[in-house]
């Protein structure tokens, strides 16, 4: 069975924040941080780490 990425991570995310209720503002501040992580310099940095 194939799943997509995106919908494992919102499948995640929402069962994330209904079971442990994080604050609205970390859950934004931790998407928008992701985010631009990701399409700053050190995007190459984070690649290799993650492969």
């Amino acid at each position: 069975m194939d799943v997509p990425l995106w919908f494992a991570l919102v499948v995640v995310g929402v069962l994330g924040v209904k079971l442990i209720r994080p604050p609205l503002w970390l859950v934004l501040v931790l998407l928008l941080g992701g985010y631009i992580l990701a399409d700053s310099l050190l995007s190459p940095v984070i690649d290799t780490a993650v492969k």
